[in-house]
């Protein structure tokens, strides 16, 4: 395959429109595990809107504990979905958490999961 070439449609979860439904993976197969927690999700649609948000901003929108986000903020950041950048306002430190491109992706991919699952409950089945 040439760096031009797109991967087969399989390799990234889709198939091809010409492939019958019924034999179409489920669309929850297209859920990403590290982006599906809710928490995770939370934060990264957050930052899908603001751009840049601070860990205090974060705790209170999203009504989780220090701990809590601070443990979720690390798995996205481990998985490259996040950028960490420490500092201070001030004298007060504090915490900035920015979407990466990698996590736009993941996330736009999550919603596309949760839209065809949608699509096919609202349809009543696989059809």
């Amino acid at each position: 395959m040439s760096a031009g070439d797109a991967p087969p449609a399989e390799a990234n979860g889709n198939v091809p429109d010409e492939v019958p439904e019924d034999d179409r993976p489920h669309p929850t197969s297209g859920l990403d595990d590290v982006v599906h927690q809710k928490a995770r999700l939370g934060i990264l649609a957050v930052l899908a809107e603001t751009e840049k948000a601070d860990f205090t901003y974060l705790k209170k929108l999203l009504q989780l504990t220090d701990g809590n986000l601070g443990r979720h903020i690390e798995v996205l950041a481990g998985s490259g979905l996040v950028h960490v950048e420490k500092g201070y306002a001030g004298k007060r430190p504090r915490t900035w958490v920015t979407i990466t491109r990698a996590g736009r992706r993941a996330l736009d991919e999550e919603m596309a999961a949760i839209r065809e699952l949608l699509r096919r409950f609202e349809s009543g089945g696989a059809g």
